[in-house]
């Protein structure tokens, strides 16, 4: 039984147990509690199944990424700290000797933020802690005097914050579409001190009472800086919301890339497990096996690490032979020029003399399918795939008409090559090894062994090469909007390839490689 069948089965238990627990419930107690047991066990064999699916990619960010991640969220974190509004102020106050005087600061306008330290680091189980040190903020006013009832004075000030500390914790979970978000879960912020510099006038005066005005604006600021760096964050989310969840690959298929559960966090990496299934477009069929479980390596030079498992290029094999594309017609104009074979039943009249003697001078083309979905493996610095198929000959009468000489049955398997280019996995594919044997013979029995170099021919320098200009255009990796991949390295490893990578994103805030 399926995930998906056993999940439905369970459900539809678990809803009949529900029934039969409300109808027997005024039955007695102790039918009431045989039920509810029954209704506790088909659910709780229900949740672990679930729970239980496995990613096909993986994907981990490392303290490097985490780094280069970091000084894209400072650049945002300070552009939104300039944009910190600070109210006009205004009120009394009583000096020694002159009495009562009535002031005001207006005008308050951001002038320079540094935030010369900072720092992130992971929180198991839980997200990203980030800290600020050390910053400052700079602002210019006008100010305004009013005194012994008669005499007014104004000037201008510059007044600058230090010491401005922030710490936050960032939680990391998965939306409702399967993508990464991010939320703010606790924010605090704290001005250590704040300097006033009074230009012009009366400006002795304010230097009175400017402890007040200090401790007025130090809480104005703190009262904002949080909503600010809560919006900054919450302005990854919608970069967050590029990720491809599902990327069209052509015309015949479509690849998934939607979180299967909520990111795992470490002290040292964040990890997200996605679907990685590959599906026919406007189908979504599963393929007859799941993904299975496995594990990134502990490696941490690059800024990123992408697994990418065999499930996932199984997946894309069975699609691509449920659409019916790992079929191939051959004829004599792909066979290249040089090749002492051609594809006519002249040639083939010298291995099989019936053939000769039957379509004496025709043509012929081959139809080169597989039979089941191909089977790929990966092992330390090896990909294999193995395919199961068929090759029908066909005699191409003058009128155009077709008939069938036999049909081989054909088991055949590959090493692959595995590379990047640019955002998209790709590779090419050598012969290894064929085996031929008769599957349908319409002209007599034959020696299928004397067809074995015509063959082999026919798959090194027709269908391979076919094969490898589709492969070449390769299918999309996960992306979050405009990332590109520096510093790449490709590895096959046991069960799931292994792509570690730095990345850059241009279109953020200017950012440059990281």
């Amino acid at each position: 039984m399926r995930h998906d069948e056993a999940v439905a089965t369970l459900k539809d238990e678990s809803i009949k147990c529900s029934d039969r627990l409300r109808f027997n419930v005024e039955s007695g107690h102790k039918v009431a509690v045989k039920m509810f047991l029954c209704c506790w066990l088909v659910l709780g064999a229900l949740i672990p199944l679930t729970l239980s699916t496995d990613p096909g990619v993986k994907v981990k960010l490392t303290a490097k990424g985490l780094e280069y991640g970091r000084q894209l969220g400072m650049v945002s974190i300070q552009e939104k700290l300039k944009t910190i509004q600070v109210p006009d102020f205004s009120g009394n106050q009583r000096v020694t000797p002159i009495g009562k005087v009535k002031y005001s600061l207006t005008n308050l306008k951001i002038v320079d933020v540094g935030l010369p330290t900072s720092s992130v680091a992971l929180v198991p189980g839980t997200g990203v802690r980030l800290s600020i040190g050390k910053a400052f903020i700079r602002l210019h006013g006008n100010w305004r005097v009013k005194f012994l009832r008669i005499i007014k004075n104004s000037g201008s000030f510059d007044l600058s914050v230090s010491d401005l500390t922030v710490g936050t914790s960032i939680a990391v979970e998965s939306d409702e579409t399967g993508r990464p978000a991010v939320n703010t879960v606790d924010c605090a912020a704290t001005v250590g001190s704040a300097n006033i510099k009074f230009h012009g006038g009366a400006s002795w005066l304010y230097n009175l009472f400017r402890k007040f005005i200090d401790k007025a604006i130090r809480r104005a600021l703190e009262r904002q800086i949080c909503p600010l760096v809560t919006n900054a964050i919450s302005d990854l989310n919608p970069q967050l919301k590029t990720l491809n969840v599902l990327a069209k690959v052509d015309k015949h298929a479509e690849i998934e890339y939607s979180m299967v559960s909520s990111p795992a966090v470490t002290a040292s990496s964040l990890e997200l497990g996605l679907k990685g299934e590959f599906y026919n477009i406007g189908k979504k069929q599963e393929p007859p096996f799941s993904a299975a479980a496995f594990n990134l390596p502990p490696q941490a030079d690059s800024m990123l690490y992408i697994g990418l498992s065999a499930f996932t290029a199984n997946s894309a094999a069975f699609v691509y032979s449920a659409a019916g594309a790992l079929s191939l017609y051959v004829t004599d104009d792909m066979v290249p020029p040089a090749s002492p074979f051609r594809l006519n039943t002249n040639t083939f009249g010298v291995f099989i003399p019936q053939i000769a003697q039957r379509f004496l001078g025709l043509t012929m083309k081959l139809l080169v399918k597989t039979v089941k979905p191909p089977v790929v493996t990966f092992e330390p610095n090896n990909t294999m795939v193995k395919a199961s198929g068929t090759v029908t000959a066909y005699a191409i009468h003058p009128n155009s008409t077709l008939s069938p000489l036999f049909v081989l049955n054909l088991e055949s398997s590959v090493s692959a090559q595995p590379f990047l280019s640019e955002m998209r996995v790709a590779g090419r594919v050598s012969l290894n090894n064929m085996d031929l044997t008769v599957g349908t013979s319409y002209v007599g029995e034959f020696q299928v062994g004397l067809l074995n170099s015509i063959f082999r021919m026919v798959l090194r320098a027709v269908v391979i090469p076919v094969l490898n200009v589709q492969l070449a255009k390769g299918y999309p990796l996960p992306a979050i909007g405009k990332m590109q991949l520096v510093n790449t390295q490709l590895q096959v490893l046991k069960d799931y390839m292994l792509i570690g990578t730095d990345v850059q994103f241009n279109s953020i805030h200017g950012a440059s490689r990281g």
